[in-house]
């Protein structure tokens, strides 16, 4: 794989991970607040990419003590995936040393 396409396909994990992990926070914090109405205006943009992800989760892990766990599980595994393939000594970084050398 060149290089080129290396920087790009980190990039972009880079910035799609990050917005995920912001979409999921924001959703854990309007948990707080269960008068919101993410069916309306600005809040579609954070209800639209997690509804359905959190519906399997609610599936799985069904709310513990009526507290919706499946935003918190969501920024751990994103996280981890973040770390693993763009961070400092993720996969993909590792890949674009190697290219270089």
């Amino acid at each position: 794989m060149s290089q080129n396409y290396l920087h790009a396909l980190d990039l972009t994990l880079g910035i799609l991970l990050s917005f995920l992990t912001l979409v999921f926070l924001i959703r854990l914090i309007l948990t707080w607040y269960p008068k919101v109405d993410l069916n309306k205006g600005f809040w579609l943009l954070i209800a639209i990419p997690t509804s359905s992800i959190l519906n399997v989760t609610r599936k799985l892990i069904p709310p513990i003590g009526g507290v919706d766990v499946g935003p918190v599980i969501w920024i751990g595994i994103i996280s981890f995936l973040r770390e693993i393939l763009v961070g400092q000594q993720g996969l993909i970084k590792l890949a674009i040393l190697k290219s270089i050398s």
